[in-house]
């Protein structure tokens, strides 16, 4: 019998839609609500939107910023920069006008572009910013926002290792936007690694509701599937029961989430009563925030096969470290780290700790980013000297290669598998003129973390927590605004005046207790 080989895999992000037309022709790659794109039909319309790009301006070291929703437009735009040798910068469109504003400030980019027909939230920030409709062939049309002559563009090395194919905003520890420069090989390795370790192949159908303007959705979703031939599904805003029709209706066989997503999946069942129908699905995973062991439980129940587990960031393309398909878990293990990449666990001095005991998970090899966006020392305090990526998360691997979390160092919060940064938050509580301090933590809640803030206010002033609320839902993207404010005479703190925020975590544990949670 004879063995077709492989094909060289892919140096450069955009040959995905090439290669897919060469190898896979009419097979469906991306389905959305209002038009399907066949691989041919994909190829054409990332080389016209590519033309479109030069027509505009775009060049090699451009940062051409998309906010959006997840559709085709995004994706193919996306593509399309990096055959022009720019940089996407892919934003969530339901971030609010000064964190798009932080963001676009921070990158400097030629053009910015709106997924206006998905997504009501980029149709608003592009009239705000005096964008115009601009029709892409095959893909629908998009705003356009006018052309900065003043940005200047970035030198674009020859080795797709070394050349940025993706800038991805994080929320910096400082409140300051935090741009993670992720290459083509970053990327590429990021793909390959998803769609082998979930055999992805022709006739799978991938639910893609995870945001593409996060790498998760970007790189572990989207590309592994181009790459592997597989039909995309896109979604900009994930409901439970659009996700419950798509898994009876549109032969989805592979599901990627969040857990938030799941939980929500089975409060619709709980709620309605309605069956939910799974007919093709065999392979499930979760990763961007902790799984929890009962939540792990019923989802299991529900779908009759595993939940995958895993964890990474998106300083590392994302994935560290996921399940096996042939060795899933019964506990919440997140798996052992991907096949070409190194771990280590070290304690605070950088001294491997002993098989089995906690410390901190550092990551090299070739899913670790470039370095932060104009941040060279934020870079070089991340990678050290030796590139060994510092995650800030406390881990352990047993005598088997498994990776357990044990906590995190840094106070982030994951909710719904977004990064929420304390300081952030409270940097805009702060500035409401009846607040002294405040201080953020997060609470654990069914499958996901919750954002709970206490307040102290200034001498003499008034505010109720349903105004400081308001106040933060104004500046702040939905999954970083409170879900409880808490207004306390004074905040716990120590001598030195520093606020003793594991006192504050046990105050907002027992506050959900105490209200039936």
């Amino acid at each position: 019998m004879t063995t077709q080989a492989r094909p060289d895999p892919p140096r450069r992000v955009g040959e995905l839609a090439h290669r897919g037309a060469e190898r896979f022709g009419d097979a469906p790659a991306l389905v959305e609500a209002a038009r399907r794109l066949d691989y041919r039909e994909l190829a054409r319309a990332v080389d016209d939107a590519a033309d479109a790009l030069a027509k505009l301006g775009v060049g090699p070291g451009d940062r051409a910023l998309i906010v959006n929703e997840n559709c085709a437009a995004a994706l193919v735009l996306a593509l399309a920069a990096t055959l022009r040798d720019a940089w996407p910068v892919l934003v969530n469109a339901r971030l609010s006008r000064r964190e798009v504003e932080a963001i676009r400030a921070h990158c400097s980019p030629r053009r910015l572009f709106f997924t206006t027909e998905v997504s009501a939230e980029a149709a608003r920030h592009a009239e705000a910013l005096g964008a115009g409709p601009f029709p892409l062939p095959g893909v629908g049309t998009v705003a356009v926002g006018p052309r900065d002559d003043a940005a200047a563009p970035e030198p674009v090395p020859d080795d797709p290792s070394a050349q940025v194919a993706a800038l991805v905003y994080t929320s910096g520890t400082m409140g300051a936007p935090k741009g993670v420069m992720l290459s083509h090989r970053n990327l590429l390795f990021a793909a390959m690694t998803g769609a082998g370790l979930r055999r992805l192949a022709p006739g799978d159908h991938v639910y893609a509701a995870l945001p593409i303007s996060h790498v998760f959705g970007l790189a572990s979703v989207s590309m592994s599937t181009l790459l592997a031939g597989a039909a995309l599904h896109l979604v900009p805003r994930f409901t439970p029961e659009g996700l419950a029709g798509a898994l009876a209706d549109e032969g989805i066989s592979i599901l990627p989430g969040v857990p938030a997503m799941y939980a929500r999946l089975l409060d619709y069942r709980r709620r309605t009563g309605r069956a939910v129908v799974v007919p093709r699905v065999r392979f499930l995973y979760a990763g961007g925030a902790p799984l929890d062991a009962q939540l792990k439980a019923d989802v299991e129940a529900l779908f009759g096969q595993p939940l995958h587990n895993g964890y990474g960031l998106t300083e590392t393309s994302p994935t560290v470290s996921q399940t096996r398909l042939d060795a899933p878990r019964a506990d919440l293990s997140i798996g052992p780290p991907v096949p070409g990449i190194e771990i280590r666990i070290v304690d605070p001095v950088g001294r491997a700790v002993a098989g089995g005991e906690i410390g901190e998970l550092q990551v090299r090899g070739p899913n670790v980013m470039l370095g932060y966006y104009r941040a060279p020392e934020l870079t070089a305090e991340a990678l050290g000297a030796d590139g060994w990526f510092h995650t800030g998360d406390l881990a352990r691997q047993d005598e088997r290669g498994n990776l357990f979390i044990a906590g995190r160092s840094k106070e982030l919060i994951i909710r719904s598998g977004f990064n929420v940064y304390p300081i952030e938050v409270e940097g805009v509580l702060n500035q409401h003129p009846a607040v002294s301090q405040s201080a953020v933590v997060g609470r654990a809640v069914a499958g996901d973390e919750e954002v709970v803030a206490f307040v102290e206010l200034r001498a003499g002033a008034t505010a109720s927590a349903e105004e400081l609320r308001a106040f933060a839902a104004e500046r702040l993207a939905p999954y970083k605004r409170p879900g409880e404010v808490v207004i306390l005479a004074a905040l716990p703190a120590t001598s030195t005046g520093k606020v003793l925020k594991s006192r504050l975590r046990e105050l907002a544990e027992k506050r959900e207790q105490r209200n039936g949670g």
